[in-house]
């Protein structure tokens, strides 16, 4: 496996790992919360279509879909999976049919950004995460649920 692809795996566990932490303990009205922009609830399910994005490109069948809304616990559900997905992709031996360089600067980094959009909104939901040193979580490659 190349020093990217394993970086990138690295990075989907990092955002696995950061995106646990803005989604958890999280009440059930921060789905829609509206503050000003897309809410909560669109910025995840946009993230899970970032991630079935990512996997149709790295298997050489390029396709974008925005989904319909899921509910709330269903909607991480659908990202971790799609994370997981993605994940998997770049575990096996298969050739990825996209450069690794592409994968990161576009749906890894969109998602990086929304990660912090969501812990963003919880503080100004009044429900915000608790502090953490990121540099010393345990965060494993192949690590991409939510727990």
């Amino acid at each position: 496996m190349s020093e990217n692809r394993q970086l990138l795996r690295h990075t989907l566990a990092t955002l696995a790992y950061r995106a646990a932490r803005a989604l958890e303990g999280a009440p059930a009205e921060f789905a829609g919360f509206d503050g000003a922009g897309r809410r909560p609830e669109q910025i995840l399910a946009h993230m899970g279509d970032l991630f079935d994005w990512a996997v149709s490109m790295a298997v050489g069948k390029p396709a974008w879909h925005n989904s319909e809304l899921l509910e709330w616990e269903a909607e991480k559900a659908r990202f971790f999976a799609a994370l997981g997905a993605f994940d998997a992709v770049l575990a096996s031996a298969e050739a990825l049919h996209a450069p690794e360089e592409r994968l990161f600067q576009g749906p890894v980094a969109d998602a990086l950004t929304h990660v912090g959009q969501l812990a963003m909104l919880r503080r100004l939901a009044g429900c915000p995460t608790r502090g953490e040193n990121f540099y010393v979580a345990a965060i494993e490659t192949g690590k991409v649920g939510a727990e």
